[in-house]
């Protein structure tokens, strides 16, 4: 790890942070946090995906389905009409909305190959978004004079790195530049998390051969073709099983790579000073438990 010791964070003259964990239980929260107290550089990795790395997609997507209506097609045709998506930190609905759910077309749903070539182009995404964080935080330093900077993590990060790997590129660029910090959560806040998901499905990578297996079994258990998929009932299926497959996930990243603290304590922090003094008792524990 990057700071050998509690004290050797508090000291830092130069604190960066990467937050990792399910959606929903503070990464984004904190990192505003941080962002607003003035002296912290906010790195979305999930809007440089869909901005950077995804956007011509993205946009070309919009662009498809505009080209069906005819007075938007004459529009786009002769240049008259601009269509791109408004990604913002806190709205990635265009980014969600591209990745998209599988299967019957008529309730919304892609063909499971498009979803799945969608998959892919996010998981390329996602990487290079990550491996670009060691280049933001020297651009934030240099461009905008930010000595701290914290890494605002999507919950899949856990599907593209091998969080057991000692060499796993990923995380190794990753540890050189930033202490990894997972915010785990409890079973009642995955209760939670289920219970929002259920209201309100919404499209996640996740890694293929899970995906493909979830699929797979979905239509064997349903008797379902492709086709007769209903899609949103696919993902709410889908959702408790990817909490269950990330979690070892993550707890793996933290025990080779980071520290660990837990939702109910990142929901008291209020301040820079606040989230400083957590990561130090999260180092402290981590050293605790190593017997250092």
């Amino acid at each position: 790890m990057i700071y050998r010791s509690a004290d050797d964070w508090r000291a830092a003259a130069k604190k960066r942070v990467l937050l990792f964990g399910m959606s929903g239980l503070g990464k984004t929260h904190v990192s505003n946090l941080l962002r607003d107290a003035g002296d912290w550089f906010h790195y979305s990795i999930d809007y440089r995906i869909g901005t950077r790395y995804m956007g011509e997609h993205i946009a070309d997507n919009f662009k498809r389905e505009a080209m069906k209506v005819p007075l938007l097609r004459d529009l786009l045709m002769t240049d008259s009409v601009h269509i791109t998506s408004n990604i913002t930190f806190n709205n990635l609905a265009p980014l969600s909305t591209y990745l998209g759910k599988p299967g019957d077309p008529a309730k919304g749903g892609l063909p499971f190959a498009e979803y799945m070539t969608r998959q892919e182009q996010h998981r390329e995404a996602e990487i290079a978004a990550l491996l670009d964080t060691g280049r933001f935080i020297d651009r934030a330093g240099a461009l905008y004079g930010y000595d701290h900077f914290v890494c605002d993590s999507g919950g899949s990060i856990c599907e593209v790195v091998e969080p057991g790997d000692p060499g796993n590129p990923i995380l190794s660029a990753l540890s050189d530049v930033v202490l990894l910090i997972w915010i785990a959560g409890s079973e009642a806040h995955t209760a939670e998390l289920a219970r929002r998901f259920d209201k309100a499905p919404k499209p996640m990578y996740y890694q293929p051969a899970f995906l493909r297996a979830a699929w797979n079994e979905y239509l064997g258990t349903n008797g379902l073709k492709e086709h007769e998929v209903d899609p949103d009932a696919f993902v709410r299926w889908t959702y408790a099983r990817a909490m269950a497959h990330r979690q070892p996930r993550y707890a793996a990243m933290a025990r080779h790579w980071g520290v660990k603290v837990t939702a109910e304590e990142v929901a008291e922090v209020r301040s820079a000073d606040d989230f400083v003094e957590l990561v130090a008792r999260a180092i402290d524990a981590r050293t605790l438990e190593r017997g250092a």
